[in-house]
């Protein structure tokens, strides 16, 4: 039995463990997922602490799960990546500023487009459609061309690729994604919450600001009531939808909840270079560099060059790429990694492999400052002390 103050030390260091904010990561490699860090907690109401199977809104890293779609897709022949996407859409989709450059898959998926986001303009919703939104002139760079070799690390780029995947297959994303991705690598995830068990939304992560404030996500173990963006008036009927008018309803550029365990199994695909998934073809097309950084060519989220994006795939972010003006070696190793990052609702996540070892980490962090500083790259110090911590 605890003496007294052996007790209240005890308790001191559990209440200062569950006081740090949600952060959970799992190494692998191609054959094993060892879960190496989870602490904190996964909703601070109940007191839950969060674990490695705990289904968490990912982000951006979104965007390659998404692709991971599109390029099952072009397996099957029914996409193109070079084709113009106005041949899917049904209507044609053009720069204003550039009317004769066509936009295609592969500028979309790449980041360079032409799009821009425009603030939020990426969020479109319900009863609204991607053509109206696009028609907004606030979404489109007018001094830099489809394909001219810009890139703009741009949201908006994926509600257009899965407009055309929902055209292409007569299906809505969420469930086109879980029959193209989710439920062939055995994955309990889903976008916006539509697809996943009700163990896996039982088990939600909260996603808190750094000021403490819920941000996403508090679902209080049932699902909402709503699993889109809705307009001005709040209605939310999704049975008269037509697949290919809104692609962005169910989030495919950040909208996946996935767990760490889940996703290092993505990751031990992308290690065994798509074998089984994708064919040879589409895991290169999708993996290898389109786009490198050289100091002028482009421009992160923020609007700003920062050498935090310095190669780029077809929704693969490739760091550790030794570049003059890149910051982007993560792990501080010099080893070329590939997969993406995350950042929203103060959250920051990664999924990160070595395609030479399959050898990976799969991690997100919370309660992180819009302006939290980075460290010796361009990630913030609190993704550079996680991987620092769980090295792969």
């Amino acid at each position: 039995m605890l003496r007294l103050p052996a007790l209240l030390a005890a308790l001191s260091l559990s209440a200062s463990a569950m006081a740090q904010p949600a952060s959970v990561a799992m190494r692998f490699d191609r054959k094993t997922i060892t879960p190496v860090l989870a602490e904190g907690l996964a909703d601070k109401a109940t007191g839950r602490a969060v674990t490695a199977d705990d289904p968490v809104r990912i982000a951006s890293i979104s965007k390659l799960v998404t692709t991971l779609g599109v390029m099952r897709m072009v397996d099957k022949g029914q996409l193109d990546l070079d084709r113009d996407v106005s041949d899917y859409l049904g209507w044609t989709l053009r720069n204003p500023a550039f009317p004769d450059m066509p936009i295609t898959l592969r500028r979309l998926l790449s980041h360079q487009s032409s799009l821009s986001d425009g603030g939020e303009l990426y969020i479109i919703p319900l009863g609204m459609t991607l053509r109206e939104r696009l028609a907004d002139p606030h979404v489109w760079d007018s001094a830099h061309a489809p394909g001219s070799g810009w890139f703009h690390y741009t949201n908006l780029n994926f509600p257009v690729v899965a407009s055309v995947m929902e055209r292409v297959s007569g299906e809505r994303f969420d469930r086109l994604m879980q029959r193209l991705v989710l439920k062939p690598l055995k994955l309990d995830a889903c976008f916006n919450w539509s697809g996943c068990s009700a163990r896996a939304t039982a088990r939600a992560v909260v996603l808190y600001r750094s000021s403490g404030e819920v941000a996403k996500d508090d679902l209080k173990g049932k699902l909402p009531d709503c699993l889109v963006a809705t307009g001005p008036d709040g209605a939310c009927d999704l049975s008269s939808y037509v697949p290919g008018h809104n692609g962005a309803l169910f989030s495919p550029q950040g909208g996946l909840r996935i767990s760490m365990r889940d996703l290092a199994r993505i990751g031990q695909m992308l290690g065994r270079q798509g074998a089984g998934f994708l064919s040879g073809r589409a895991y290169v097309e999708m993996t290898q560099a389109r786009w490198r950084f050289d100091g002028s060519n482009g421009l992160g989220e923020d609007g700003a060059a920062s050498g935090f994006f310095c190669a780029y795939g077809l929704a693969v972010q490739r760091i550790g790429s030794r570049g003059e003006k890149c910051r982007d070696d993560l792990f501080g190793d010099g080893i070329a990694r590939l997969g993406h990052s995350g950042d929203a609702y103060g959250l920051k996540s990664g999924l990160w492999t070595d395609p030479l070892t399959g050898r990976g980490l799969a991690f997100f962090t919370t309660e992180v400052a819009p302006d939290a500083p980075t460290g010796k790259t361009a990630f913030t110090a609190r993704e550079e002390a996680v991987a620092a911590r769980v090295r792969p």
